[in-house]
């Protein structure tokens, strides 16, 4: 697999290369990101097992050979990619690994704290071969503190960081998000600051090292429930699919389904009244929102029967029409099959090296200049190793098949 800038058009990272050490979901999903802006990301693999995800299925891809191939949570994380496998735990691939390093501006990984010191593939040991180097480290607790070198996951993120707790029906069982919202969340605090240290490091030839941590990240993306705490010293409590500062901001059954009533001022609350055929504003309990808001089990019961009396997509319509946020909740074949959805091309198809047609999720930013695309669909594993080894190292068939009888690749 090689990177050919087509010229169709311009690549926001084109010329920055990665060297990404990362595994699962945080650090991939940040290192797919800068992919997507035209960055050459070599993934390193350990030979004959990759990346986790790989196995984490069903459902998995056909080899096209009536095999198993890669699991689909690999292939969310992993497109513009190059897939390199070596085995830097042998002193023979730790060296390819520092060797890479000069040609790299950008080492992500997610080991635990002075997990790759052993190797000689740690911050400090990076930076006396490449100074220029914006090392990012992904972690469940950061480099520093007494929760420093346990391991992190998602799940128990979600759980420590508060999410848990405000999220599920009252008096019910704390609940996750669906989604891995800790390491999403974190691979993007990721980005932006590997950005941010790129900026810096092409001004000033100065690299350093990123400490982005799972736990910090998911705390800072309570965002208004962490700050309604820090102003009232009060812990938000789980509130369903409520919301704790504005109502109606919730689901409600319909004749056929549910509904998702997103009113978030008084005017739009008052037209929702007209829409109805109810008059609630008049009622002091629910004139203004902080009323609303203090009595919202009574709104909650107000509105129970009113909603009941039509079937959601009439709901749509006529609240649309009345400028009231609105919307259904779809299932995922809904999701992929919406006309606005397919209007935005958020579904693409990439095609593999053995020529198999992939569906992927498209990166979701549009830009007027320089546009993310996919290049390449998530590499199988190693199928790039002796191409970039050749193409930055040099190496010649004979060192490859040292290497190879070394089992370093």
């Amino acid at each position: 697999m090689t990177f050919i800038d087509t010229g169709k058009t311009k690549a926001a990272l084109a010329g920055v290369r990665v060297l990404d050490l990362s595994r699962v979901l945080a650090g991939p999903w940040a290192t797919q990101i800068l992919g997507d802006f035209g960055a050459d990301v070599i993934k390193v693999e350990k030979p004959g097992e990759g990346d986790d995800t790989r196995k984490w299925g069903p459902p998995f891809l056909d080899d096209g050979e009536g095999k198993r191939g890669d699991a689909a949570y690999y292939l969310a994380a992993n497109r513009n990619k190059r897939s390199v496998a070596i085995d830097f735990s042998k002193r023979e691939g730790a060296e390819l690994v520092r060797r890479l390093a000069p040609h790299c501006q950008i080492l992500v990984e997610n080991f635990r704290p002075d997990g790759l010191t052993k190797y000689g593939l740690d911050p400090k040991a990076i930076a006396a071969i490449n100074p220029a180097l914006v090392y990012c480290s992904i972690t469940g607790f950061g480099q520093t503190g007494p929760y420093a070198k346990r391991p992190g996951y998602d799940y128990i993120i979600q759980g420590m960081g508060g999410l848990m707790s405000l999220t599920g029906e009252p008096g019910g069982e704390p609940m996750k998000s669906a989604v891995a919202v800790a390491d999403l969340f974190t691979g993007m605090y990721a980005v932006t600051s590997i950005l941010s240290a790129l900026r810096h490091a092409e001004r000033t030839g100065e690299g350093q090292h990123l400490d982005i941590s799972l736990l910090d990240c998911q705390i800072a993306m309570l965002a208004n429930l962490g700050s309604n705490y820090l102003v009232s010293g009060v812990a938000p409590q789980r509130l369903g699919n409520q919301h704790a500062s504005i109502a109606p901001y919730q689901v409600l059954a319909t004749a056929d389904g549910h509904i998702i009533l997103a009113i978030g001022n008084d005017s739009q609350f008052r037209n929702f009244c007209v829409a109805s055929g109810v008059d609630l504003a008049s009622d002091t309990r629910f004139t203004t929102n902080e009323a609303r808001v203090i009595h919202r089990a009574a709104l909650t019961e107000a509105l129970g029967p009113i909603m009941r009396k039509r079937a959601t997509r009439d709901w749509v319509a006529a609240l649309e029409a009345a400028d009231v946020p609105c919307g259904p909740i779809n299932t995922l074949n809904a999701v992929y099959s919406d006309e606005q959805v397919v209007a935005r091309g958020a579904v693409e198809t990439a095609t593999r090296n053995d020529g198999k047609l992939i569906k992927l999720a498209a990166n979701p930013v549009r830009m007027s200049v320089t546009p993310p695309t996919t290049r390449h669909a998530p590499p199988a594993l190693g199928e790039d190793t002796e191409a970039v080894l050749r193409e930055l190292l040099g190496l010649a068939e004979t060192e490859l098949a040292a290497l190879r009888s070394a089992k370093a690749i």
